[in-house]
Formats: C-alpha cells, structure tokens, sequence
C-alpha cells in the first residue's frame, strides 16, 4: 500500500509554477565555465548554454514538445522563457527543464523535483535535445 502511495503522490503532486519556473541564467556560475554547446552535469540535473540564434527557443520547444513523456509546464516562446515537465515511464518521476533567452545565449537548467540525483537522466535529455536541434 505505502508503494501505491507513493507512487500516487509522485505521479500527482501539483507543482508551484513560482518554484519551478525559475531563470536558468542564475542555476549556474557561468563565469566558472566558458563552455557553450556542452552539458554540464550537476548531481540533481544539468545545465546548458547555446549562443543565441533567431527561433532557438522556438525550435528547442518544438523538440520538448516531440517527447512523449514532456508536457509544457510555464511560459511560452512569446514570453522568452518555457518550463517543461518530463516524466518518467514507469513511476511518472517529474523532471523540469527551464530554458530562456538571457545575455546573449539560450540558458537551460534541467533538474529533479524527488531525490538527490537524477543518474544522470536530465543530462542525457539535454543531449538529446541538442542533437535534434
């Protein structure tokens, strides 16, 4: 029972659209790394940079959208900043990936909402993202 329970909890927790959201440009110190066009893993998520092309958040949004398991979560091309929630298979684990036009370049920030790690997962999205862009 406490599994069902939990799994219920996981599949329908509501999420606060002011906590997750956020600027991606602040999930990182971007002085620390001069990378653009590279995931950079973090322990619950990771974070990337691409220098700034006309329609990138557009056609980011379009590849989100073409995930089965992604749903838009926030915001809109229109606004310069999407949050997208991407869900597990089986337990329906909710990931979010936030990505907006800020100081020259798109900035995403993928990461978990339960636990402590992601093993490597929203990583792995980033690259598969950025390969079909």
């Amino acid at each position: 029972m406490a599994v069902i329970s939990s799994g219920a909890y996981i599949r329908f927790a509501p999420s606060d659209v002011a906590r997750w959201h956020e600027n991606p440009f602040q999930a990182f110190d971007w002085n620390s790394s001069s990378e653009w066009g590279q995931v950079i893993a973090q322990s619950n998520g990771a974070v990337l940079r691409l220098p700034e092309q006309a329609g990138l958040l557009a056609r980011l949004d379009a590849v989100a959208m073409a995930d089965p398991y992604t749903t838009r979560f926030a915001g809109g091309v229109d606004q310069g900043r999407i949050t997208w929630v991407t869900r597990s298979a089986l337990w329906g684990f909710p990931d979010y990936t936030t990505a907006q036009i800020e100081a020259g370049g798109l900035y995403i920030h993928a990461r978990l909402r339960f636990g402590k790690s992601d093993f490597g997962v929203n990583s792995a999205r980033l690259n598969d993202w950025l390969a079909k862009l």
